[in-house]
């Protein structure tokens, strides 16, 4: 009798131990690489966004990387791809003032980092 009233007893325990291990198979996630961060930089009063002559870098402590715009049709800088992190941006043109971003905090889920969408108008030098 007491061998029973303790299987009663652990039979939930273990049951509760080999469902969190499930967990993550009821949740389908993509093979895809997402980037972190994506940036699209427009000059002065102009609505349009370019990536001509645009350096865009990403600082997270140590961690530093050059974004890349891959498309010249859709010229978003994209970068920190699957890297969660606290990052400050900075955008810089020749003839433009340096921008430089506040804490842009990039978070993941069970699969993938959250992207991150910035837009940034670059001015003019005085």
């Amino acid at each position: 009798m007491k061998k029973l009233i303790l299987i009663l007893f652990l039979f939930p325990l273990l049951m509760a131990n080999t469902c969190e291990d499930d967990r993550y198979e009821d949740y389908p996630c993509t093979a895809e690489a997402r980037a972190g961060l994506n940036v699209s930089v427009s000059l002065g009063s102009q609505n349009s966004i370019t990536s001509d002559g645009v350096t865009v870098i990403a600082t997270h402590g140590n961690y530093t990387e050059t974004l890349v715009a891959y498309n010249e049709n859709d010229p978003i800088f994209s970068g920190a791809y699957e890297r969660r992190g606290n990052y400050i941006i900075t955008v810089s043109k020749e003839g433009y003032q340096t921008y430089t971003s506040g804490l842009i905090m990039v978070k993941r889920d069970q699969c993938h980092v959250i992207p991150k969408f910035v837009h940034v108008s670059l001015q003019p030098n005085p």
